[in-house]
């Protein structure tokens, strides 16, 4: 820790302070990013609690941009790797461009000034050149940044933010969101199946990726994120009814719900085997069981099969002839396998309070589809994840400026109605699948990303 004293080099203090604004607008400073700093020796524990205790992240950005320069020489490289780590390499390629940029400037004024100096010193009084007499560098655009970023993984554009415009044109007509954070997102993900109790579930590979998209996408929405993996049954339902009791339901604005497992109809599995049904969850969060979320948006996202039955497609009688889907996978697709009395009529002061159905305010986007005859299975790729959750990721990031949840769940289900599976020689060859959502919300539901209304 010693190394801090001597600071950062400046050729890295000019990088950051060059890119500062498109850092301050696109960084997801979360847990794990300011863990890995503190583990490479970077920051101290105080200043990691420091940081985490902002209220938004413009404000952790802003705080922990403030400490780097001054935590060392390592402190850039360590930086740059972290944000590898967390999956944010637009940004880590930005900074080292950045800093390749300013290593050639510096050496080029070396070589500009070198004959001023000998001047200077064999007597001339030649001036020093000005700065106006370079061309100011030109600004490294998003589409430039897009460039490098792995085609493999999952769409990372920076979530767009709301206009202040947008904002208070549509707030009054929809779900109060305002809150930092805007409340707390509880994903549980079972990857990995008990073999004895268990032996017909098999590993959903791929769920790794979708756990790290939704744990950066709700950061990034400005949500506080908590994370299970690998619950028996009994578990899942003891952490959902823990998320349901939180106090600080009552000071956020909203809730989020994500479940990834292997399931069948109406429930999923923990790894034990055993079967949550859905209808509990919902249970657990509505106006009865859960009155500190009542009259507002409870989002729930469910990756899972509903049954066996694979959706082989159907021929489009109009459609062109072709071999593959336009956005067929081109890697290898693999297919899911399997209150009380307080909560009703009150009265206060001889007065009669407002009743509320069981319950409302509730949205739930399907991977798959249940239908009359059929139930389908949910589709994931290994390497990018699931469809679903592949095509949630993208509609927020690009749209939840301006749209609200229900028309960004139908553009989920447009995406998600025109890919195929791509997998010659089995069963999953030209496979489809077919998300879909149901819906109790009252109002328009808008996110209103990265805007905070001025006190």
């Amino acid at each position: 820790m010693n190394e801090c004293i001597f600071g950062m080099q400046k050729r890295d203090k000019e990088a950051l302070r060059n890119c500062s604004v498109c850092l301050l607008k696109d960084l997801v400073v979360d847990e794990l990013l300011i863990q890995t700093l503190v583990k490479d020796g970077i920051l101290t524990q105080n200043m990691a609690e420091s940081i985490m205790v902002q209220k938004t992240s413009q404000h952790r950005s802003f705080k922990l941009l403030l400490l780097l320069p001054k935590r060392g020489p390592r402190a850039f490289k360590s930086f740059c790797s972290a944000l590898k780590e967390t999956e944010q390499e637009h940004l880590c390629d930005l900074l080292t461009q950045e800093e390749e940029d300013i290593k050639t400037l510096l050496w080029q004024i070396n070589l500009f000034y070198q004959p001023f100096f000998i001047f200077q010193i064999s007597g001339s009084s030649l001036p020093y050149p000005t700065q106006e007499e370079f061309a100011p560098k030109r600004a490294k655009t998003l589409e430039s940044m897009e460039s490098s970023l792995d085609a493999d993984s999952p769409i990372n554009t920076p979530v767009l933010a709301c206009s202040a415009d947008f904002y208070l044109s549509h707030c009054q007509q929809s779900y109060r969101m305002n809150s930092s954070p805007r409340g707390s997102v509880l994903v549980i993900s079972n990857i990995n199946f008990d073999p004895h109790a268990a032996p017909e579930l098999d590993p959903r590979k791929g769920g790794e990726v979708d756990d790290e998209v939704l744990r950066k996408l709700f950061t990034e929405l400005d949500y506080s994120v908590n994370f299970h993996r690998d619950l028996t049954a009994q578990d899942m339902k003891m952490v959902i009814e823990n998320f349901c009791r939180r106090p600080d339901h009552q000071k956020v604005d909203s809730c989020v719900v994500c479940l990834l497992s292997h399931g069948v109809d109406g429930a999923i599995y923990g790894t034990d085997g055993q079967q949550l049904a859905l209808d509990w969850v919902f249970e657990a969060f509505d106006n009865a069981h859960c009155p500190l979320l009542q009259n507002k948006p409870k989002m729930f996202f469910i990756q899972a099969c509903r049954g066996d039955e694979m959706d082989c497609g159907v021929e489009q009688i109009d459609g062109p002839a072709r071999t593959f889907s336009p956005t067929c996978e081109q890697r290898d697709a693999g297919r899911e396998e399997q209150g009380d009395a307080d909560g009703r009529q009150r009265a206060s002061t001889g007065r009669q309070r407002i009743k509320l159905p069981q319950r409302s305010d509730m949205i739930c986007g399907f991977a798959s589809l249940k239908g009359q005859r059929i139930c389908t299975a949910a589709m994931r790729n290994t390497k990018k994840g699931s469809w679903f959750i592949q095509e949630l990721n993208t509609a927020l990031r690009l749209n939840a400026r301006d749209t609200h949840l229900s028309d960004i769940l139908v553009q989920v289900n447009k995406r998600i109605k025109e890919r195929e599976g791509y997998a010659p020689g089995t069963a999953h060859h030209r496979c489809k699948e077919m998300s879909e959502f149901t819906s109790s919300l009252c109002k328009d539901l808008y996110l209103f990303p990265k805007y905070q209304p001025q006190c």
